[in-house]
Order: C-alpha cells, then structure tokens, then sequence
C-alpha cells in the first residue's frame, strides 16, 4: 500500500486492500430478546387500558331535574342494577358557566331491574342543571 501512487488510486484504499468484516454472532439472538421485551410492554400496556375503566357501569337516566331554588337542586333519574349489586351514583350540579355548585352521592342498596329515585342536592349557588356524572356497581 505504502508503494502506490496516491494519484493513481483511491486516497483511503479500494476494498481489497482490507481484511474481511468478521462474522457477528448472536444477531438472532439480539433481535428475539428484543421482540420478547416489546410483547411484554405491549401487554402490560394494554392489560393496564382494559382495567383502567374501572367498575361496571349501571344504565341510567335522568327522568327530570328541578333547579329554581338558589340553595338547592332536585332531581329524578332511574337506573337498572342487576340482581344481588348495590349502586351508587354521583350527581352532579352545574351552574350557568358549568361550575360545579353541589355533588352528592347516593348509595342504592342491592335489588333487581329498574328503581325511580329523587333526590335534593345542596348547592352553594343557583344551579342551572343536575345529571348524573356517574354510577357504579358496588
């Protein structure tokens, strides 16, 4: 190499004038450790979404809500439980701007189909509407 014109050929050398790459061992090795780990995050991952919902939701709705008094807020609403689970249920007051003024939670004990519930909330302002942020099986 030292006796070649530098002129004449490639200043860094052509391929020939260097010994082969030696062979890698354990590539496969390598990838399938790797591949293992993101099916183990990939399922961790979607376990910890499929439980993050929490409890059971329970079907419910709001039958009619009063809100004309400045301290506090009725309203009517049925849910539908399966047999043998209690219920409890977070209603939720609002005011003009939807600011909560007034929560309250209701707890229903174990029965069966559907049950019409009233209830008053007490607010700290003039709600203008009341629903049902939430109920769950318990």
């Amino acid at each position: 190499m030292a006796t070649r014109d530098v002129e004449n050929g490639p200043v860094l050398g052509t391929p020939d004038d260097f010994s082969d790459r030696p062979e890698r061992q354990g590539r496969f090795v390598v990838h399938v450790v790797i591949a293992i780990l993101v099916a183990i995050v990939a399922g961790g991952w979607g376990y910890v979404m499929w439980t993050a919902t929490g409890q059971a939701t329970v079907p419910q709705q709001v039958v009619a809500f009063d809100a004309s008094r400045p301290d506090s807020a009725g309203i009517t609403f049925e849910i539908s439980r399966p047999a043998g689970k209690g219920v409890v249920c977070r209603l939720r007051a609002t005011d003009a701007n939807h600011v909560e003024v007034g929560s309250k939670e209701v707890k229903i004990p174990a029965g069966e189909g559907y049950i019409r519930l009233k209830e008053r909330l007490d607010t700290s302002a003039q709600a203008s509407s009341v629903h049902i942020q939430a109920c769950y099986l318990v």
